[in-house]
Order: structure tokens, then C-alpha cells, then sequence
């Protein structure tokens, strides 16, 4: 999923886990994919937040270059 729909179904699950009639099953249920869409999130807006370091810095600064290393083998 993109970050945009995880975090709009995090927010369904948010929801759906304060209904009291949802059961105790689902709510674990639920639970768990919360958790799981939440460290996705968070991966997703660190990475974010270093591309942005990366682009906000100065060009010549070799520890940009190192940081952007990574992003350079990951081309699809």
C-alpha cells in the first residue's frame, strides 16, 4: 500500500477498535495489522524525512553523498 492508504486504513482500524460492538477477536485482529501498518508508516516517512535532508543540503557536503548512497543502488 502507498502512505496515503495506510493512513486511511490505519484510521478505519482506529475507529473500528473504539466501536464497543467490535469483538474481542477482531479487535486483535485488528490490532495486529494497526501495528503492522504503523511501522510501515514510520519507515516510510524516514525515509522520507532523509531524502529531504538530502535535498535540502548543501550539494558539496561529501555526508549528503554518503547518506544518498543508498537511494542510488535501490533503482528499480
Amino acid at each position: 500500500m502507498g502512505f496515503e492508504k495506510d493512513m486511511a486504513r490505519l484510521e478505519a482500524i482506529t475507529k473500528a477498535l473504539q466501536d464497543s460492538n467490535t469483538s474481542l477477536d477482531e479487535s486483535i485482529t485488528l490490532f495486529e495489522e494497526g501495528v503492522t501498518l504503523a511501522k510501515n508508516i514510520e519507515k516510510n516517512l524516514t525515509e522520507i524525512e532523509r531524502k529531504v535532508h538530502i535535498l535540502l543540503s548543501d550539494p558539496h557536503d561529501t555526508e549528503a553523498e554518503a547518506i544518498l548512497a543508498p537511494f542510488t543502488e535501490e533503482t528499480p
